[in-house]
C-alpha cells in the first residue's frame, strides 16, 4: 500500500511539473555529472512540455552538438531536444579526459545514456523519453533501451549496427563488387590487400570506410553545404583540438588495438529481439557501411508493440536532408 501511494505520488508530481512548465522554452548547455564525471548535455526546445527526444550520437566520438542546430534546429518547436557528448568524446573529453590505460565499454556508456536520459526527464518533467541513434549510438541506444526500457516511449534507429562482423562483411562484399565493376584500380588495390573481415589490424576499418565513402557519393544525395561546420561556441581552436583528440580515442576503443574493442563485440541479438516500446527503423538505401540487408532481417526479427522499416532512397550512412527529414516525419508521427 505503502509503495502504490509513493508510486501515485510520484505520478502526481511529474504531471504537476510538466503542467508548470508548460509554454516555457528551454535553451541549455553545460555540464552535468553523468557517471561520476562531467559530461557535456544540451537541452533545446520552444516549449519544454513538448515531447522529448533523446538523441545519441555516432562514431563513436563524433558528438552532434558543434552542428545541432543545422541538423535539428527546426525540430525545437515540436520537441525538446536532448543531446550529451559521450563519454571520451568532444566537450566531455575535454573536461574530463581519461585516464591513461582508461578504456571504454558498452556498459558504461549504456549506463550513461540512461543517466542522461533519468537527468533529463527529472528537468523537465517527464516520464519518458523518445530514443533515438544512428550509426555507432544506433547500437548504443539499443543497449540503452534493453537496460531501461521504462525510460523510453519509442526506439527510432537509423542506419542500424546490429553485428559489426556480419555489417563489416557485408560492407567489404558490397565495395569490393563495386571496385570490380567500376574496375577502380586504387580502390581495388587497397581492398584486395586488406581482405575480408575479421580484422586484427586497428587500420582496416577505417580503409574500408574511406571507400564506401566514394561510392556512397556516387549514388547518394549530399548534405547542404556547411552543415558539418562547427557552430558557434564550438568553432575554437581549443575545441577543435579537443574534438580531434576525443575521436582519435573514441575511435581506438571502438576497434581496438587488435580487433578486440566495442565494435567487433557488438551483436544486438544478444540482449534479446524483444522490444517493450514501438520501433521505427529508418535505413539508406545506399548504406555501405551498416549495409540494408542486415539492418532488415535483424528488424524483421524483432518483436515491438509496433514497428515499422522505412527505406530511404538516395541515402547512404551519413546524414543528408532526406534522413533528416525522415527522421522528423517519424518523430511528428509519435507526438
Amino acid at each position: 500500500m505503502l509503495k502504490s501511494l509513493r508510486r501515485n505520488f510520484s505520478a502526481a508530481l511529474l504531471t504537476l511539473v510538466s503542467l508548470t512548465c508548460s509554454a516555457e522554452p528551454v535553451d541549455e548547455a553545460g555540464y552535468v555529472t553523468i557517471g561520476g564525471i562531467r559530461q557535456w548535455v544540451t537541452i533545446e526546445g520552444q516549449d519544454s512540455a513538448n515531447p522529448v527526444v533523446l538523441i545519441v550520437h555516432g562514431g563513436p566520438g563524433n558528438p552532434n552538438t558543434p552542428f545541432a542546430h543545422k541538423l535539428f534546429g527546426n525540430w525545437s518547436k515540436d520537441f525538446t531536444v536532448v543531446q550529451w557528448d559521450q563519454r571520451g568524446s568532444g566537450k566531455t573529453y575535454a573536461a574530463s579526459k581519461p585516464a591513461e590505460g582508461e578504456v571504454l565499454t558498452m556498459e558504461r556508456l549504456s549506463q550513461d545514456g540512461n543517466e542522461v536520459a533519468r537527468y533529463a526527464m527529472r528537468r523537465l518533467g517527464k516520464r519518458k523519453l523518445i530514443l533515438m541513434g544512428g550509426s555507432w549510438g544506433s547500437a548504443l541506444a539499443v543497449n540503452m533501451a534493453m537496460a531501461a526500457p521504462e525510460l523510453f516511449d519509442a526506439y527510432v534507429g537509423t542506419a542500424q549496427l546490429v553485428n559489426y562482423q556480419a555489417d563489416m562483411a557485408a560492407s567489404y562484399r558490397k565495395t569490393l563488387a563495386l571496385a570490380k565493376a567500376a574496375d577502380d584500380a586504387e580502390p581495388l588495390a587497397k581492398l584486395e590487400k586488406l581482405g575480408p573481415p575479421p580484422w586484427t589490424d586497428p587500420r582496416a576499418f577505417g580503409v574500408l570506410r574511406r571507400i564506401t565513402r566514394k561510392y556512397e557519393a556516387l549514388r547518394s544525395d549530399a548534405p547542404p553545404k556547411g552543415w558539418f561546420a562547427f557552430g558557434p561556441g564550438y568553432d575554437t581552436p581549443d575545441y577543435e583540438a579537443a574534438y580531434e583528440a576525443g575521436e582519435d580515442y573514441s575511435f581506438l576503443n571502438f576497434v581496438g588495438l587488435a580487433g578486440d574493442g566495442m565494435g567487433p563485440k557488438i551483436d544486438l541479438r544478444k540482449l534479446g529481439v524483444r522490444f517493450s516500446m514501438p520501433v521505427y527503423m529508418l535505413q539508406g538505401e545506399e548504406d555501405l557501411v551498416t549495409p540494408p540487408e542486415i539492418s532488415r532481417a535483424y528488424f524483421d526479427e524483432l518483436v515491438a508493440p509496433k514497428k515499422e522499416f522505412i527505406p530511404l532512397q538516395r541515402t547512404g550512412h551519413d546524414p543528408n536532408r532526406s534522413m533528416i527529414d525522415a527522421q522528423f516525419a517519424v518523430l511528428l508521427r509519435l507526438r
